[in-house]
């Protein structure tokens, strides 16, 4: 491959067709022949829907009706789901078409296929961000007074000032490492951003160098007074606060870090690896080693992408796509800050005027210890209690835990943990509890991804202080979200409930949107228990009183749920499905929507992110609707409603319509039986959804999206919710 040739090859190819970057197909009216549903036109491509995602991501990025700063955090999040996509997605589907995997999916397109059309989209996506970031962005920054500028465009003053600041908390950590017949290509870790180097001897030879900008220190750094964090208020001193990006500043400097030579020129550039761990757990003897070894060997993992600008010259992109053994069609061109997601560091400025007006998450009244003299287990023992976070606290739930370490009643305690972030108060509870006399076991998935590190290092500190952790199950990932509290009450036991839609995480618990149930009920207390002897021990128990259970019955109890759902509507009782989820994939659970909107079923998705079925099609899907939901938080909860003749049926729990939801992972789907709960779930939460004008954008046949038909009075869901956050 000859340097001059690099360029061209690399250069962004159209999509195999116009219709597989968007999911259409042409002539999608069936009205006089009815299609088969195996046909590939009746599907979207699920990468292609992910990337379409991102799209909507980047709508909120360009709505001027958010705050500045958040308006770059979703750019920036575009970013980091880019980063996600590209080490699992894409090379999942590399790992295929190397192994010559030529097969079709339900949409008909071949891995290669879809790398194709990937490559196509994700070009125009992020071209259109940093078009967007420098055009209307970086403007509107410098007219609030956030100038971020580079090294050529600072005055004097501010060179020396940066220069100290270089010399004094920069320059020590650097290691430029040469690249000669003496000297090897370096390793070039995933995510990280690179200096590419050039620089020339005393002799006029040409030499290549790298330097690894340092992620541990601060990526944006004021010019005026380097040292202070970007958290101080102080933008009310200056009119203007300017800021320069950690690598424009060593690049100015490289002189520094080669005395002697000439640095004829550098250039940025950013690595994606594949990060998918390969658990060969059928050869595991220990799941914890293997897991560690697997978080070792991602930072080495294939190159899938390599980011560089378009001013990088042959001859230094002929050396990094040699060594780090790529295709000129993983280059991408970036015209703009690399990565995207860096610009995650802008929004940590210290500026509430340039952010979503803060709210104060509320207490449910029931729980609220300021408004009743009940404890917690007093309170259950009447009522179920169900928590909307973040518009309720999620300190109810970490009180549930707190209370039942300090209650001498509480006998023991189980639970699963998938992500629990950094600082947790549940671990800091559970690791309280044996030192109280409490028997604790917690199974803590090691399989969560890009979380195995951090959950490794809680379950060897609730192990060092004797709780009995369970590192997950071979074959399978623990999904399901449960905690459960065994009490001593008189003469017998009773046992209490959290049930959750979202991660055991009070930081993420600010940000997503989900459900928890407290709750004594019985029935579920046995079934908890039983759910808890599977995951700890040799349980093959097959039926559950009320929960559904995957992978041992969800999938089936699902399926015939619908099948009721199409049976009831041919027998004169109006059918109608509501389904929340965050992702719809599954091949034979989109055959019996489509065979329900057939028999005239009613059927509403509100779907965030991947949705392969396609609604409003003559003769298929004329009875389905598909909304997706995006704004100030993720949504992340999921609510599934049966209508089932008037003898309503709601649930909610951890499962997404995914083949790895329903086959290869725990999850469990709760119902909710207070009648008041149930009301706010259908009535409030779910119809809100449907009736949002702000926020929602609804699926159109061909599988492309468009914004909500707007209103005067628009109603925007999580608004609501904010307004009227108890119940």
């Amino acid at each position: 491959m000859t340097p001059e040739n690099l360029k061209n090859k690399a250069d962004v190819e159209p999509a195999p067709s116009s219709s597989l970057s968007t999911g259409q197909f042409p002539e999608l009216d069936y009205a006089n022949q009815l299609p088969s549903l195996d046909d590939p036109k009746l599907y979207v491509n699920r990468e292609l829907s992910l990337l379409s995602f991102q799209a909507r991501v980047l709508e909120e990025a360009k709505d001027p009706g958010n705050p500045l700063l958040e308006r770059v955090k979703f750019l920036s999040i575009v970013g980091s789901n880019l980063d996600e996509f590209f080490m699992v997605r894409v090379a999942g589907l590399k790992r295929q078409v190397e192994a010559g995997n030529t097969a079709v999916g339900i949409d008909g397109l071949t891995p290669s296929d879809q790398l194709k059309t990937i490559r196509f989209e994700v070009a125009a996506l992020l071209q259109r961000a940093h078009r967007y970031y420098k055009n209307e962005i970086t403007p509107a920054l410098l007219d609030a007074g956030v100038s971020i500028l580079q090294y050529s465009e600072l005055n004097e003053n501010q060179k020396a000032k940066i220069r100290e600041y270089f010399h004094q908390n920069i320059f020590p950590i650097l290691t430029p490492l040469g690249y000669d017949p003496g000297h090897p290509f370096p390793h070039i870790s995933n995510l990280s951003l690179n200096l590419a180097v050039l620089i020339k001897d005393n002799l006029g030879e040409e030499r290549f160098a790298r330097v690894k900008v340092p992620d541990s220190l601060p990526q944006l750094i004021r010019v005026d007074d380097p040292a202070s964090p970007l958290s101080r208020r102080n933008f009310q001193t200056a009119k203007t606060q300017t800021f320069i990006w950690l690598d424009e500043l060593i690049s100015a400097h490289l002189d520094f870090l080669f005395p002697g030579m000439e640095v004829v020129e550098s250039h940025p550039f950013h690595v994606t690896r594949d990060a998918e761990m390969e658990i060969q757990e059928w050869e595991a003897g220990d799941l914890l080693e293997t897991t560690e070894e697997g978080i070792r060997q991602r930072r080495f993992g294939d190159v899938v992408r390599l980011e560089v600008n378009p001013g990088i010259p042959n001859r230094v992109l002929e050396i990094l796509v040699d060594n780090l053994e790529i295709e000129p069609v993983d280059i991408y061109w970036v015209e703009g800050r690399l990565p995207l997601s860096m610009l995650k560091y802008i929004c940590v400025l210290d500026r509430p005027d340039l952010k979503y007006q803060s709210f104060l998450p509320a207490i449910p009244q029931a729980l609220n210890p300021d408004s009743q003299d009940e404890d917690l287990f007093s309170v259950l023992k009447r009522r179920d209690v169900l928590v909307h976070h973040p518009y309720d606290s999620f300190q109810p739930v970490v009180n549930f835990l707190t209370q039942s370490v300090r209650d001498p009643n509480v006998q023991a305690m189980k639970m699963t943990l998938y992500r629990v972030g950094n600082n947790s108060p549940i671990v800091d509870a559970l690791i309280r509890a044996p030192e109280r006399g409490k028997q604790v076991a917690v199974l803590v998935e090691l399989k969560a991804r890009f979380d195995e590190k951090s959950n490794i290092e809680w379950a060897k500190a609730m192990e060092r202080q004797g709780v009995h952790v369970v590192y997950g199950l071979l074959g399978l990932k623990v999904h399901a979200k449960v905690a459960l509290v065994v009490r001593k009450e008189g003469d017998r036991i009773k046992r209490y409930v959290h049930f959750g839609t979202g991660n055991y995480n009070p930081v993420t618990a600010h940000l997503y949107t989900d459900f928890g149930l407290l709750t004594a009920d019985e029935e579920l207390g046995a079934d908890v228990a039983d759910l808890f002897n599977y995951l700890t021990g040799y349980s093959r128990k097959k039926d559950y009183r009320k929960l559904i259970v995957a992978p041992i019955n969800l999938r089936d109890r699902f399926e015939s749920m619908i099948r009721r759902e199409i049976e009831n509507h041919r027998n004169g009782k109006p059918g109608h499905l509501i389904f929340k989820t965050n992702a719809l994939v599954d091949e034979r659970i989109i055959k019996l929507l489509y065979e329900a909107s057939q028999a005239g079923v009613q059927i509403d998705l509100i779907v965030r992110g991947v949705c392969c079925l396609k609604p409003g099609i003559q003769g298929v899907s004329d009875n389905i609707r598909v909304v997706s939901i995006v704004g100030r938080f993720l949504e992340h909860s999921r609510i599934y409603y049966f209508r089932n003749g008037g003898d309503e049926e709601i649930y909610f729990g951890s499962a997404d319509l995914m083949p790895r939801n329903l086959d290869r992972r725990v999850e469990v789907l709760v119902p909710i039986d207070d009648k008041k709960n149930a009301r706010y779930l259908r009535d409030e939460v779910l119809n809100a959804y449907l009736c949002d004008t702000v926020k929602a954008r609804i699926m159109l046949p061909d599988g492309t999206y468009m914004r909500a038909p707007v209103h005067e009075a628009g109603i925007n869901s999580q608004m609501c919710f904010m307004e009227r956050r108890t119940f």
